[in-house]
């Protein structure tokens, strides 16, 4: 009887431990690759939501904590942690984690592979540009949309052919009951009649929720049965707290904090609202798509290569709270376009941003970096 040979064992490095869209997207393709041929530890600087969730889903987590730019015993850590879980390749995501797994995979003699989620100010100091530029001339750098692939060959100068692009995907949630959806409305607050507008992220200046809240007023003025829930927590709350009350909508506005019932959340919601003002490829955008919602989204980051305008919701200027005003009352104000975008973006959804198309992707580039290895040896 021949034995199976030992499965290919990846170590995913993450520069923070969530909540977010980068993290998310690390848990979802590691469980995802520890159901299929592959076995995934998880490597984290510091203890957080990130690890609790790959805990969760049975991902082996292990913190290894980092204390400054120079700490060469995590070096010593990571390697004895590669040496000890046969480790074959190294996954990184975010600027920091990118860095420390590049140089601990060149001590490794492994390859490296590493994703940039989004812009984050990396390349507003010369010397991470040129880090940047050093990795990318011996590793795959992936970014998360065509948008964010210009950017990082525009402002940090990797050449077009040394990053691709591998989108983020998402896997729909289990279908929630039209008396789950009553129940959240109730402890919500929220009437029978009312509609329901919401978004979900952190509550950080980039979301854009001041924009959101200014645009308010007006739909209430057309639509005053319409409730808005922000989902999300940050260093904004309190700021964006004292901003519906300066404009007089404190009542109409439920700011619900960090949420872990956002398919809840969505199923209550009758638009989806995404006022950024920068974006990689927005996973709360992707959710809401999944569970068939119509969305309006600014015209940031890969927001447009999700909603195709016109045809799978609306996308809207950034900064520009009249005309967000102006596109979520023609939401409102058609049901059958709501209808519509909810069915069709759901569709892209499946066929383009899917987790098995994500998983299936990094699955390849994986066995493109072990074949290549085998070849050189």
């Amino acid at each position: 009887m021949s034995s199976q040979p030992p499965k290919q064992t990846i170590l995913h490095l993450s520069t923070t431990s969530g909540p977010g869209g980068a993290e998310r997207v690390i848990s979802s393709l590691s469980e995802a690759l520890n159901t299929g041929g592959r076995r995934v530890v998880v490597g984290l600087f510091r203890p957080g939501w990130l690890q609790a969730e790959c805990e969760r889903l049975r991902v082996e987590t292990i913190i290894m904590p980092l204390s400054g730019p120079l700490h060469l015993g995590w070096f010593f850590d990571c390697l004895r942690l590669i040496r000890r879980e046969r480790v074959a390749l190294i996954h990184a995501h975010e600027f920091s984690a990118i860095v420390y797994g590049w140089i601990v995979s060149r001590l490794a003699l492994i390859p490296f592979i590493g994703t940039i989620h989004g812009k984050n100010y990396f390349w507003e100091k010369a010397r991470r540009r040129a880090a940047y530029r050093i990795i990318a001339r011996t590793a795959t750098l992936v970014a998360v949309s065509e948008d964010l692939k210009q950017f990082v060959t525009e402002k940090v100068g990797i050449q077009n052919g040394r990053i691709r692009v591998i989108y983020n995907g998402v896997t729909p949630g289990p279908p929630v009951s039209d008396a789950e959806v009553e129940r959240c409305r109730s402890e919500l607050g929220i009437q029978a009649g009312d509609r329901v507008l919401g978004t979900v992220g952190s509550l950080y200046l980039v979301k854009g929720h001041t924009f959101l809240l200014d645009a308010m007023p007006a739909v209430l003025q057309r639509f005053p049965n319409t409730v808005l829930i922000i989902a999300g927590r940050g260093e904004l709350e309190v700021p964006l707290k004292d901003q519906a009350k300066r404009l007089g909508i404190e009542e109409k506005v439920r700011f619900l904090g960090m949420r872990q019932d956002i398919p809840r959340l969505l199923a209550l919601m009758d638009v989806f609202v995404l006022p950024s003002l920068s974006e990689g490829l927005s996973m709360a955008l992707l959710e809401a798509m999944a569970a068939e919602k119509p969305v309006v989204a600014t015209q940031v980051g890969g927001n447009p290569e999700l909603v195709e305008e016109g045809k799978t919701g609306m996308i809207v200027t950034a900064e520009d709270a009249e005309e967000l005003a102006a596109a979520l009352m023609k939401m409102l104000e058609e049901p059958t376009l709501m209808h519509f975008f909810g069915r069709t973006g759901a569709v892209r959804v499946q066929r383009k941003f899917s987790t098995h198309r994500m998983v299936e992707q990094y699955a390849d580039l994986y066995s493109a970096h072990s074949a290549s290895l085998n070849t050189v040896a």
